[in-house]
């Protein structure tokens, strides 16, 4: 028998050309009662995703370490108080001979309490600094988190778009089988009258085994697809639904030359943003550490009430003065600590270079991808064309008796190849237009009218 060519990507799965026995029916599909759009994948994506829910919890306590830092600047009060009851008791010897000895018991109350107060003055920035770096460290964290938003969404449309693609391959390999069963119906027609020699309907069935395991392995895919679906957008569901096809419009300026386009990422991209604001918050923290070797004013005030207790026989004194702090000698701590910020900061600064690198190169694979799946969708499309078009002359000349089986099952073989890369060009242009919108920054894509 002569082999079928390996380009099929969907199925080979070589059956013995003598078997008699027809292959186990394809598996069902599950029931599909709920239509899901991109839109509603992606609003679930935004709800549920767990990535996102610890992104937004980040960004919660970056904004409390900001109002940690700004308490610094208002007044520091505490307070105490203390109330203690005691009693001693003393022997008294009588002077009278023959008389006992007394004891005399004496108890004591004490009530002390005090409020104390503090007010920073001037600590030559550290303070501000501090405040300074957590808010742009806070700042940082949120440009970070529109950043997980971005992927997670980039996730969600090329998992969608991976659905689209399996459903559409089902359809495919649906088509096939019914065309190899029809066939196969003539063929053994054929074969009945005489017309054909046996060794065609042998021919046939094994095409038609094929096309059962192909629709088999594509049902697989489609479930799995749809599993994947689900996870990205972080919901736990069972997979009874299908998806809404979509048609995903040009990126704005995707044909522009890469410079623009690169200046345009660096501009709109959150993760971009979020290092600038990290080579902020560092700069604002090497200046804290500077200025360790200076010192620090505050302004002081206690209140104190002291006696048996605080409405009565109490003595109440008040206090207040300038305190001023300096560290004049720390073993070369204060150095040691600036030489790590600096060190941090160049770091940071490095990582920034590498980041617009990264940039620049993920901004060109992507316009490269949307250029190059542009083409191989145009050439998919002609490529089926003359495909149906090869399989409709073969099966002519086999109804007329100048062609064989083997030209037809190649025929089919070529046009199933055909339809199944136009519809893998189609959603491939889709998942790379997604692409660059989130190498672009971009979180909106655009979606044409559903077919």
């Amino acid at each position: 028998m002569r082999s079928l060519p390996l380009t099929l990507s969907l199925w080979v799965l070589p059956l013995a050309v003598g078997a008699q026995t027809a292959p186990a029916a394809p598996l069902q599909d599950a029931a599909e009662g709920r239509v899901i759009t991109l839109a509603d994948a992606e609003a679930a994506a935004r709800q549920h995703q767990p990535s996102l829910r610890s992104a937004q919890a980040s960004t919660d306590a970056a904004y409390a370490r900001v109002d940690q830092s700004f308490s610094s600047f208002l007044p520091q009060v505490s307070a105490n108080a203390g109330y203690t009851l005691g009693t001693s008791n003393r022997a008294v010897i009588q002077n009278v001979p023959g008389s006992d000895t007394g004891v005399v018991s004496n108890s004591t109350r004490r009530f002390s309490g005090s409020i104390a107060a503090s007010q920073l003055i001037y600590d030559f920035g550290r303070t501000k600094g501090r405040y300074t770096a957590s808010r742009e460290s806070a700042g940082a964290q949120e440009d970070s988190q529109q950043q997980v938003l971005q992927d997670a969404l980039r996730d969600v449309r090329a998992a969608y778009f991976n659905v689209l693609t399996q459903k559409a391959l089902l359809g495919v390999a649906r088509e096939t089988l019914q065309s190899e069963e029809a066939r196969l119906n003539q063929v053994n027609a054929s074969v009945q009258v005489g017309s054909r020699p046996e060794i065609d309907l042998l021919q046939q069935r094994t095409a038609k085994a094929n096309a059962q395991v192909a629709l088999i392995r594509a049902q697989n895919a489609y479930a799995t697809a749809k599993a994947q679906l689900n996870q990205t957008m972080g919901v736990e569901t069972a997979t009874d639904y299908t998806v809404q096809d979509v048609t995903v419009a040009a990126v704005a300026g995707e044909d522009e030359v890469l410079d623009a386009l690169v200046k345009r990422a660096l501009e709109a991209r959150p993760d971009v943003a979020a290092r600038e604001r990290q080579i902020s918050a560092q700069e604002s923290q090497v200046k804290v550490t500077k200025a360790g070797h200076l010192p620090a004013l505050s302004a002081t005030g206690n209140l104190s009430d002291v006696g048996e207790n605080p409405f009565n026989g109490a003595t109440l004194s008040a206090q207040g003065g300038v305190q001023l702090s300096w560290a004049l000698f720390q073993g070369g701590l204060v150095n040691a600590q600036t030489r790590e910020a600096q060190a941090n900061l160049r770091d940071l600064q490095a990582q920034k270079d590498a980041l617009r690198q990264q940039v620049r190169l993920q901004v060109e694979q992507a316009r490269l991808n949307v250029v190059a799946t542009r083409e191989a969708l145009t050439a998919a499309e002609e490529a089926r064309v003359n495909a149906r078009e090869r399989l409709r002359l073969a099966e002519g000349r086999y109804r007329a008796g100048v062609g064989n089986i083997i030209e037809v099952s190649d025929a089919q073989v070529a046009f199933t190849n055909a339809a199944a890369q136009q519809v893998q060009a189609t959603y491939e242009l889709a998942t790379s237009r997604a692409e660059l919108a989130r190498a672009l920054g971009t979180v909106e894509l655009t979606t044409l009218a559903s077919r």
